[in-house]
């Protein structure tokens, strides 16, 4: 019997999101002004774990915090959208990780300090909590270098209490984009369009998801506006994108990774579940930061609904 539909093991952090700034960042102590600033939860694992207990599944986060303010504040966020906190671990020594995101003309910059995801190891993960989960989602495989080394065992070990696993790296600081035999353990690999291109090192989006399909697992791309398309054993799938007046995108792609899963866990067909995503990622950017935007799971059968896609 599984206690939880979902465990993110991964990145949790504040977010000041600042912004949009009008012209470039000046340094030599200028003061600039921006129209709007917002302290809200951030990291890709937490908004991805709140976005799918906001749909109604029940989620829990493994990893790090400080035993700081801005630990505090995540645990409590996270708690209060109904996420399992009991594995998301205090360390002593290290600081929680904060990210200010400085937005301009629908692009945005991000500078993180790593703080705990320095720290963050495979240990922190509880063996009971890999047994008791549906589903297991990894998310900034690169800014967590101590737990990638040991991600794909983490992942095996999932598989074989019967999990599907997916994975979303985000960017890569280092510009390497090396994730050794991870694909093989990963039953969904979740990258923008960007990140599908470095990763297989393909010109194009579609070129890319297929060389990473071939290597074991169901590429969902995330195409910004576009929507989203899948590559599964060679074969695509697609899911155009929902209008939407864009507050922010911060964060719109974890959203999409929340509704994704859970259509992936509510057994619907790739195409519906991919259609999941680009609705929960499109109403992520109604309002400012990850989280204070993100759907229900009325949102999502509503746009079911209305467009006609199949849910058996």
């Amino acid at each position: 019997m599984h206690r939880f539909d979902l465990l993110v093991v991964g990145d949790a952090n504040p977010d000041v999101i600042v912004g949009p700034l009008r012209t470039d960042l000046a340094f030599g102590q200028r003061e600039q002004l921006a129209a709007t600033g917002t302290l809200t939860l951030g990291g890709s694992g937490a908004i991805t774990a709140a976005g799918a207990a906001r749909l109604g599944l029940k989620v829990a986060m493994a990893g790090r915090v400080g035993d700081d303010e801005g630990g505090r504040f995540v645990r409590a966020a996270l708690g209060e959208r109904g996420v399992d906190t009991t594995a998301l671990r205090t360390d002593p020594d290290r600081p929680t990780p904060l990210t200010t995101v400085l937005t301009r003309d629908g692009d945005r910059a991000i500078v993180t300090a790593p703080g705990t995801l320095t720290t963050t190891t495979a240990a922190d993960v509880p063996p009971s909590l890999l047994a008791e989960a549906r589903h297991v989602h990894a998310s900034s495989y690169f800014l967590l270098p101590n737990l990638a080394a040991d991600l794909p065992a983490l992942l095996r070990t999932a598989r074989a209490h019967g999990a599907s696993t997916s994975v979303d790296t985000n960017d890569d600081p280092a510009g390497r984009w090396d994730v050794g035999d991870l694909l093989r353990e990963t039953d969904f690999l979740l990258p923008n369009a960007a990140e599908a291109m470095r990763l297989a090192g393909a010109p194009g989006a579609r070129e890319a998801a297929a060389a990473l399909a071939s290597l074991g697992p169901t590429v969902v791309v995330k195409d910004g506006a576009d929507g989203a398309f899948a590559c599964r054993d060679g074969e695509f799938s697609f899911a155009p994108g929902v209008p939407a007046a864009a507050v922010d995108t911060v964060g719109a792609g974890d959203s999409f990774n929340a509704g994704f899963l859970a259509g992936v866990l509510a057994g619907l067909p790739l195409a519906t579940a991919l259609r999941c995503g680009v609705v929960c990622g499109g109403c992520s950017v109604r309002a400012a930061g990850g989280t204070a935007g993100q759907a229900t799971w009325d949102d999502v059968l509503v746009h079911l609904e209305r467009t006609g896609s199949d849910r058996t």
